[in-house]
């Protein structure tokens, strides 16, 4: 395919514009050429008309002259940074398109609670579309109408933010589909289905993906939070904005290999060994299937997982500044299809930051345990159960717990040290908190442990801010935060009203408590049973999965 891809940025269009009209101010084209243009002080012709003009005779009013032709520059240049900024925020959001919230079902599992600092896990479901609308089946689709899911993958990125696992679903999966939303109509529930159906439910071109959504959460129990899918174009789009990303084939790959029916070899397509990729090449890549490994479904997903690891390696690697970012923002909003709470350049921007700090060997890839049922493929139970259990309690792959624990906002590094035992229990009335704002969590599975703790608090005059579950249910002991010095005082006074307390700097403002068990054995009786750990997972799983920094040639297909 010859010519500009959709999605790339028309510098050149930009250019012939400007020598047509100038820009609308703070429109559109005025961002990208601001963007693109950064405003430059005046340059060598400039000084040298301002030389001959000046003479030496007025050499010290000329720096002077200098000088405040530097600052407005400078100033000039905030200024439309400033506007440009605000403009491709605009720009951007009016790229992106989100689907109808109707089709999402309302039987869902529940959302999760954010601990005392406000963390709380996130599930995100990654599809990439097949569809051949849109001028997609230039780049490789089919001539059949509809879309289908060439990939799902369930993002999860644990409370503690320091860990992220991808899962990906097998398409050819035997499953079973609950109702979807088509042509203003709910489907009946479909057994034994083939997993990626749910997406070409309607049979349109932009798919279902609220449909997947559904499945997605039937099938784990867990909430998928946000939903975004990517076509073919998108992603032909996001690898070239990056520059490529480094890929590796486990032999030589050819035509006849990425379309069985052309019925000769054809040319070489990727020669063994490493190679960069970007456009129509990484999307080959990802998409190949047959002359790999046994040909399987099974080891394109491998190879899947190893693109995108690369991926975040090379983005996160080329670091957060606009020379990186500018182009795959502009990729990326134009090829996503979003839920609607996710459709804003700003809620993308902030989601894609909270992963900024996850270190590349916590970025995980599986696919979930599986095995082959004739031409399809089932799963493996209980270990997709455990594996789902795991998740739901924000457990690692090797049994890590990424909730936060006990004390979900201990500073990173020596705990003990920055906690202290809390004073015993200061006689009814004694405790004078008038003027500080607590925030109460219920850290176990006991109800009502907020309502008890919070009188307990008003009768020592503290006001009671808010009360909530924290994210993780299985604190043993009471945790007392603190976020300034000057609250440490009052935490010394919270602890007199809950005894033997941690008492502890938190990494935000405010006076926060998280009820433990201790708290609910002593007020009220045994706390009820809390949900039991789940099981270990096979060690198969954690043995397999991919790294975002594992080697870009291991384990790229399957035999």
């Amino acid at each position: 395919m010859s010519g500009q891809r959709p999605g790339a940025f028309d510098d050149a269009g930009d250019r012939r514009d400007l020598s047509a009209a100038a820009p609308r101010p703070g429109g559109r084209r005025a961002a990208r050429e601001a963007a693109a243009e950064p405003v430059r002080p005046s340059g060598r012709a400039e000084a040298r008309r301002a030389q001959a003009k000046g003479g030496r005779g007025r050499k010290k009013q000329g720096k002077r002259n200098r000088k405040k032709v530097v600052a407005w520059t400078a100033a000039a240049s905030v200024v439309l940074i400033t506007a440009a900024g605000g403009a491709l925020y605009t720009y951007f959001n009016g790229n992106i398109s989100s689907f109808d919230a109707a089709g999402i079902s309302t039987d869902r599992p529940p959302a999760a609670t954010a601990d005392a600092n406000g963390n709380k896990p996130v599930n995100v479901l990654l599809i990439g579309s097949d569809s051949r609308g849109n001028g997609n089946s230039d780049l490789g689709g089919g001539g059949d109408a509809g879309a289908r899911s060439d990939t799902t993958i369930l993002l999860h990125v644990y409370a503690d933010h320091k860990h992220a696992v991808g899962v990906s679903f097998p398409r050819d999966s035997l499953v079973e589909i609950p109702p979807c939303l088509v042509n203003g109509k709910w489907t009946k529930t479909q057994p034994n289905a083939m997993f990626n159906s749910a997406f070409s439910m309607g049979n349109t071109d932009k798919g279902n993906p609220a449909c997947t959504q559904n499945a997605v959460e039937h099938l784990t129990g867990m909430r998928v939070d946000h939903t975004l899918v990517v076509d073919f174009n998108g992603f032909a789009s996001m690898t070239s904005a990056v520059g490529g990303v480094d890929v590796c084939l486990p032999n030589a790959v050819y035509e006849g290999d990425l379309n069985p029916n052309l019925g000769h070899k054809g040319n070489l397509i990727f020669s063994k060994g490493v190679q960069q990729v970007s456009g129509q090449k990484a999307l080959d890549y990802v998409r190949v299937r047959h002359g790999i490994g046994d040909g399987s479904d099974i080891g394109r997903m491998q190879r899947q997982q190893a693109f995108l690891s690369a991926l975040i390696k090379k983005v996160k690697g080329s670091g957060m500044d606009p020379t990186t970012l500018l182009p795959l923002a502009n990729a990326a909003t134009k090829s996503l299809t979003v839920d609607p709470d996710l459709a804003s350049a700003d809620k993308l921007l902030g989601f894609a930051m909270s992963m900024k700090n996850i270190d590349l060997h916590n970025i995980k890839f599986i696919t979930t345990p599986w095995r082959f049922e004739g031409a399809r493929v089932a799963w493996v139970h209980p270990d997709v159960d455990n594996l789902w259990a795991a998740l739901k309690a924000d457990r690692t792959l090797d049994g890590q717990d990424a909730s936060g624990g006990q004390r979900p906002d201990a500073p990173s590094g020596s705990p003990a040290a920055a906690s202290s035992p809390a004073a015993p229990a200061a006689a009814p009335g004694s405790v004078n908190g008038a003027g500080a704002r607590v925030t109460v969590y219920n850290g176990t599975t006991t109800k009502g442990l907020t309502v008890t703790a919070s009188a307990k608090l008003k009768d020592a005059k503290f006001t009671v801010a808010a009360t909530g579950n924290a994210a993780a249910q299985n604190h043993d002991t009471t945790v007392i935060q603190y976020g300034t010095t000057a609250e440490a005082k009052s935490a010394e006074l919270l602890a007199q009203v809950f005894p033997g307390a941690t008492v502890e700097k938190g990494s935000t403002a405010g006076l926060t408590v998280v009820l433990g068990k201790d708290y609910a054995a002593a007020n009220g009786g045994a706390p009820a049973a809390s949900a039991a750990a789940p099981a270990p997972l096979p060690s198969s799983i954690a043995n397999n999965a991919r790294s975002a920094d594992d080697d870009p040639c291991a384990n790229v297909s399957y035999n």
